[in-house]
């Protein structure tokens, strides 16, 4: 029987409730002990779904109990730099939502204070959709099957934002901060395959100005971008080309990322399969090297990174950095419409 793992939440939205949660029960020996939420009504219906006992609206409750081993933090990005640095003095492991914070210099900070505490993991929730993939897409970059990476075209294409949804924290600055839609997602993904990236340019407009806001049924501006185009061009000599919107109806070319290298072309696509093509032959369906197809396992690796000292591969810190960087390199080059490098980031 392993040692207790007591671990408390903090923010306990749709993905903590969907998968953090339950997959901490699952664990042996992993206690859920206590759930702060913006509300003890919201904190309560969290409680009493998941048999916790202990219910707070103040997170210094949970940084100052000596019966708290780790914080899950699921709240949205404007709270996570402030949280994150908490639990980690208090001598508590973290497991942090995605994405990491609002700028790169909060997750910089954020480092920081996990390097300072070496004994305790820092874990984000790392970017879901290449899971199957991407020790794959690794080997096949590595061992030269695409040969020369050139271009790489990162694609995230749909009309979601056309519908009459109330406002979402996504859509607004102060809560999402230079996160803009699901470009951190491509970045963490393509950084993983093919490694970092050194300067940017974007474009990006807001069509969709306003939605109301359902806590107060008025109108709110909204300030985060819902069509965005960036050019960039990575450290292995790619020039890569994201293209993000919700605002289309029907467009014309599937979600996913195409790998273009002057011996082979990778695409994969949202859903996590992939299709390869080799000597210039039309791609073919590929499936994942075997033994290297992932799943869902963020809160299995993150006791294991605990209890037994697993280094940290889905999400470390410090590839929250290079990403947070990246998206604030965007946002810098749309805003201020310069060709940003990410080392003045």
């Amino acid at each position: 029987m392993p040692e207790p793992l007591r671990v408390a939440f903090i923010g306990a939205g749709a993905n903590t409730r969907l998968r953090h949660l339950p997959g901490l029960a699952a664990i042996e020996g992993v206690e859920l002990v206590a759930v702060c939420n913006r509300s003890l009504e919201s904190g309560h219906r969290v409680a009493d779904q998941f048999g916790i006992d202990r219910v707070t609206d103040n997170p210094a409750d949970i940084f100052g109990a000596a019966d708290i081993d780790a914080v899950c933090i699921g709240t949205w990005p404007y709270r996570h730099r402030e949280f994150v640095v908490a639990a980690l003095e208090a001598g508590k492991h973290v497991l942090c939502e995605a994405r990491m914070a609002m700028d790169a210099t909060e997750a910089r900070e954020m480092l920081e204070a996990a390097r300072a505490q070496p004994g305790l993991v820092a874990q984000l929730v790392p970017a879901p959709f290449d899971f199957k993939s991407w020790r794959t897409i690794r080997r096949l970059v590595g061992d030269g099957t695409l040969g020369e990476i050139r271009e790489v075209h990162a694609s995230l294409l749909n009309g979601n934002s056309l519908n009459s949804a109330p406002l979402h924290w996504r859509e607004q600055h102060r809560y999402s901060g230079t996160n803009t839609m699901f470009l951190g997602i491509l970045a963490e993904m393509v950084r993983r395959w093919l490694g970092p990236t050194e300067d940017v340019v974007a474009d990006a407009a807001t069509y969709i100005t306003e939605r109301v806001d359902e806590s107060t049924g008025q109108p709110v501006a909204i300030d985060i971008p819902d069509s965005l185009g960036v050019l960039a061009r990575m450290t292995n000599g790619a020039r890569a080309t994201y293209r993000l919107s919700t605002v289309l109806r029907s467009p014309m070319d599937a979600s996913g990322v195409a790998v273009y290298g002057t011996q082979g072309t990778l695409h994969w696509y949202q859903g996590d399969t992939m299709r390869l093509g080799v000597g210039g032959g039309e791609p073919a369906p590929l499936e994942p090297d075997a033994g290297t197809a992932g799943a869902w396992t963020v809160e299995a690796d993150f006791v294991a990174s605990i209890r037994e000292g697993r280094t940290v591969e889905l999400t470390s810190f410090e590839d929250g950095v290079a990403y947070m960087q990246f998206t604030e390199a965007v946002w810098r080059a749309w805003h201020e419409g310069r060709r940003v490098r990410l080392d003045e980031v």
